[in-house]
């Protein structure tokens, strides 16, 4: 049977059936069945490459530089120098800083999650200086800076009654404040590109490697958290105590796109 309305034809003995219509010879029938669109791909993940990639990239370059001008000035016995002699300190600082990065890092990433996301080796642009890491929850964004340091971080308090109070981050003995001032300037830079006065940057230090004492320990010197990595687990993941009217939940992926535009990877 020939059905003109849908220029379809039809078998009389299948009428009973429920069967597909028949395009007769030389008519093109469009296939009216809906069509599933394709899959769209789900926007990549911002990818910062590995914790540490920026110091391990700089602590190599030095290597090669130093092998290759020792080699040069001594064809013969070069390897025999190189062998018995170790790189410089300023050389194995950023070996040691990339190892605590990495470690950081690895931490940092197992908490990845649904209201977690984490990024690193972020370059802060017109500069040689990088962000180590930046964890960004629904309570709010920290900014990392790893270090791997011997001795006992410690604050020391100068001044008070009689003359200006003065805190001053003391590690081995060490005056090491100006890490300080550098986390405060980055806890700036990343509050300017969230641009917004709601979500709290909070700076941390976190020490690897440092001589921690059993008890205590952990302390907050000008709104920087100075602690080790089991604590800073503890601190990006605690869920803020309620004052009153509690701020909204941070938008973690809104938040994360920006501080990726700000800061490209190192």
């Amino acid at each position: 049977m020939y059905e003109r309305s849908s220029r379809t034809v039809r078998c009389l003995e299948c009428l009973g059936e429920s069967a597909d219509p028949v395009a007769p010879v030389g008519v093109v029938v469009p296939d009216e069945r809906p069509t599933q669109a394709p899959l769209q791909p789900e926007p990549a993940r911002d990818t910062s490459g590995p914790a540490g990639g920026s110091a391990r990239r700089e602590f190599e370059r030095r290597r090669d530089a130093r092998e290759r001008r020792v080699r040069e000035r001594h064809p013969r016995i070069g390897g025999f120098l190189l062998a018995i002699t170790e790189e410089p300190q300023s050389t194995r600082a950023w070996d040691a800083g990339a190892e605590g990065e990495q470690f950081v890092g690895s931490r940092l990433d197992s908490l990845v999650g649904d209201g977690l996301d984490v990024l690193h080796d972020r370059r802060i642009p017109r500069t040689r200086a990088n962000i180590d890491h930046v964890v960004v929850s629904r309570h709010g964004v920290f900014v990392v800076d790893a270090k791997k340091y011997k001795g006992r971080p410690a604050l020391r308090v100068e001044g008070g009654l009689f003359r200006p109070r003065t805190e001053k981050l003391v590690v081995g003995g060490r005056d090491c404040t100006k890490l300080v001032d550098g986390a405060l300037k980055q806890v700036e830079l990343v509050r300017t590109a969230v641009d917004d006065p709601t979500v709290p940057v909070t700076g941390v230090l976190c020490f690897v490697a440092a001589d921690w004492q059993l008890i205590g320990g952990a302390f907050v010197t000008r709104g920087v958290h100075v602690l080790w990595s089991k604590r800073l687990m503890e601190l990006v993941t605690a869920v803020p105590a309620s004052r009153g009217t509690e701020p909204p939940a941070v938008d973690v992926a809104a938040v994360l796109a920006r501080i990726a535009r700000a800061f490209p990877p190192a």
